[in-house]
């Protein structure tokens, strides 16, 4: 299909809309409120990864654009991030409207958020003697003058003051302070001076401001000084070079000083500096015309609101859902026992994540256990499954890990996981340079009757014990044996890239998955062209595909029907006559961020359900390597095809994606209010339940 216009929408654009509907979570007042603002965190969060990632690729392009004399791709690149400006400007406005609305909310909880200029005399005081004890140790100003290069000096991970420091008759001394919340909480409880129902909380960056003289005071000449907060962000992507003859490890290592000294791509500040300061600290950033500078409210790097404490009642941040443990491994006394009876899949974070920990643990000591692979690219920062790998080691088994090092802002953690395992005694595998590796594989092979045993994880998360108690993720065990050897496959192409691997049943990126999923979807329309049932149901977390999409539209075309539940970006426009009429897409934002991948195909009435580690994006199609997995067991298949009905039916959480990208919630009407994850935990539960009474 020929690509034309208006029938894909831009994924920055689109990725816009997603972090929109964060937002509205926000905006919410049915949420707790301790949650709302969390979510103001989330989305902040968000938008510094935005930029990191999306903006500085549209910046780039402009810039490779005018290089080589492509004019016209230039000035449709610059429109697109005038486009992304003027969308940030209004989403920066809604954001400080839900801000100021969620502070006001959370005083009528009698939580406080001070600032400070309302100070009581009490609480000056107090303040002052917490900072000398406790904040001042970790404070190291800039003093800036010609010879500083500060775009160098920031990290921009970290909120900044630029402060003015004012003497009469002399020039104004600019400076900056990094704002130490990597060894404080930027939270400070006040104690109470009285009531102890009144709960105030104050700001790192209100009590530096609130000190300026003690920092500078003897150092330079000081009558006055004001401090506006301001955060910058970089261009994350980085480059290798492959003509240096050193370690990947090394090679990546570099790239993470390039990393450091990137050229901002946005800084945000506090739209009350006044413009003589607004001027130089665009002078010392070296913004350029292609740059973001955007005015914001007085508290930059929102996203440690993500860890907003809860200093008020239980009711003020959601229950706790209390995780599920599978009556599939409860009723055995080894997960080996539990998976040679039958394939069990696990959703978390409903079902407990010590599932897979357990698989690991008890391979590493279990005596009949001979080698154990699996590949990381995420991984908590204490991780069970790794101390596990290492006592595998030590109890004399071949352990082989593939690690991915090119984790977006996780390299530095992989960098130094891959050290500590070598050290360990761990076969530590990088991959290859030109692929991601992003599969979710655990093989684990066993001695069993004088033959070898393969039992396999396929998952869509990450082992990540952290993540797996807020991400929605699946996880198949499996001691099917044409499985488990295609995973060994995929171990092997890894290692062995130049060797063919046969894979019949596992759709790998980048070998057959673009392939085996274009089959699949022109399966469809044949089928539907022949009287049979057809259609196609997917979630995925970002869709933008161009070749892929226009399958569907094909699909769509032919009359096959199509439901998306699509997280983030979807490039693919809805109900749009002649061309996606039978598509519908819907978004689910709630209280965990759903990112499982899991693909449906009507097949004429005998249902294919597969789950993935790959989103339908061109980099996870062709420039990773992704394992998506069929499920065959039926009740399996079963409690998918549940799950993601139960999705369908969400009048609560649940957003349109249609062509206008307004995110307007799906329409109850005469419907019960159901909110799908919450449903979901209740379904897990009657399930297990089931299970036990069996």
């Amino acid at each position: 299909m020929t690509a034309q216009p208006n029938i894909y929408f831009s994924r920055e654009i689109s990725w816009l809309s997603f972090n929109q509907r964060v937002l509205q979570e926000a905006a919410d007042r049915k949420n707790p409120i301790v949650e709302r603002i969390r979510f103001l965190g989330i989305y902040s969060s968000n938008m510094d990864e935005f930029y990191r990632v999306r903006v500085a690729d549209v910046k780039r392009k402009i810039y490779i654009h005018l290089d080589e004399g492509e004019i016209e791709k230039a000035d449709k690149t610059k429109l697109l991030m005038e486009q992304i400006q003027e969308k940030v400007v209004g989403m920066t406005e809604d954001f400080e409207r839900v801000r100021e609305d969620v502070v006001a909310r959370l005083a009528r909880y009698n939580i406080f958020l001070l600032e400070d200029e309302k100070l009581s005399e009490y609480q000056t005081t107090w303040l002052k003697n917490y900072f000398k004890n406790k904040i001042l140790r970790h404070i190291a100003p800039i003093l800036l003058h010609s010879k500083v290069n500060l775009v160098s000096r920031l990290n921009d991970s970290a909120t900044y003051l630029y402060v003015a420091i004012n003497n009469s008759g002399k020039n104004t001394q600019y400076a900056t302070i990094e704002v130490p919340t990597k060894s404080l909480s930027r939270f400070v409880v006040i104690p109470p001076e009285n009531s102890r129902k009144k709960k105030y909380i104050i700001l790192l960056d209100d009590i530096i401001r609130h000190n300026l003289e003690s920092i500078f005071k003897g150092f330079v000449d000081f009558e006055s000084g004001e401090a506006y907060s301001f955060k910058m962000t970089r261009d994350s992507e980085y480059s290798i070079n492959d003509e240096i003859d050193e370690s990947y490890v090394d090679k990546m290592s570099e790239s993470m000083k390039q990393r450091l000294i990137a050229e901002p791509v946005r800084v945000v500040y506090d739209e009350q500096m006044p413009s003589d300061m607004v001027r130089n600290l665009k002078k010392r950033l070296k913004i350029s015309s292609y740059d973001s500078l955007i005015a914001g409210g007085t508290y930059r790097n929102f996203k440690d609101f993500i860890g907003f404490p809860n200093v008020g009642r239980d009711y003020l941040e959601n229950p706790k859902l209390p995780a599920i443990t599978s009556n599939d491994f409860a009723a055995h006394n080894t997960v080996f026992d539990a998976i040679s009876e039958k394939d069990i899949l696990l959703y978390y974070p409903y079902h407990r994540f010590l599932h897979v920990t357990e698989f690991v643990r008890q391979a590493a000591f279990d005596p009949k256990v001979k080698q154990i692979k699996l590949n990381i690219y995420r991984v908590a920062k204490n991780s069970r499954i790794i101390d596990s790998l290492i006592d595998a080691v030590d109890n004399g088994k071949k352990v082989t890990v593939v690690v991915e090092l090119r984790a977006r802002f996780d390299e530095e953690a992989n960098i130094s996981w891959s050290k500590t395992m070598t050290d360990a005694g761990i076969k530590v595998v990088f991959g290859m340079h030109a692929l991601k590796i992003h599969s979710k594989l655990c093989l684990v092979s066993r001695e069993e009757k004088g033959e070898l045993i393969h039992y396999a994880h396929f998952g869509t998360g990450n082992f990540n014990e952290k993540t797996a108690k807020i991400y929605t993720d699946f996880s198949l065990f499996t001691r099917n044996q044409e499985l488990a050897l295609e995973a060994e496959n995929v171990f092997n192409f890894i290692q062995q890239p130049y060797r063919r691997q046969k894979f019949q049943h596992l759709q790998i990126s980048p070998i057959n998955a673009r392939t085996k999923i274009q089959l699949l979807i022109r399966q469809e329309i044949q089928n539907v062209k022949e009287g049979l049932s057809a259609g196609i149901t997917l979630k995925l977390n970002n869709l933008d595909d161009q070749l892929l999409i226009d399958d569907l539209y094909k699909a769509s075309q032919a009359g096959v029907k199509v439901r998306l539940i699509i997280r983030g970006m979807c490039s693919l426009v809805p109900g749009v006559k002649g061309l996606s009429e039978n598509i519908s897409v819907i978004s689910i934002v709630d209280r965990f961020l759903e990112h499982p991948r899991v693909m449906v195909f009507e097949n004429g009435g005998d249902k294919r359900v597969f789950i993935s580690s790959a989103d339908w994006m061109t980099r996870n199609m062709d420039f990773r390597i992704e394992v998506g997995c069929p499920i065959y067991e039926p009740k399996l298949i079963k409690q998918i095809l549940d799950i993601l009905e139960i999705q369908f039916q969400d009048t609560l959480k649940a957003r349109i994606i249609d062509q206008h990208q307004s995110n307007k919630y799906v329409r109850r009407g005469n419907r019960k209010k159901l909110r799908s994850q919450l449903e979901t935990y209740e379904y897990i539960k009657q399930q297990e339940k089931k299970k036990d009474a069996q």
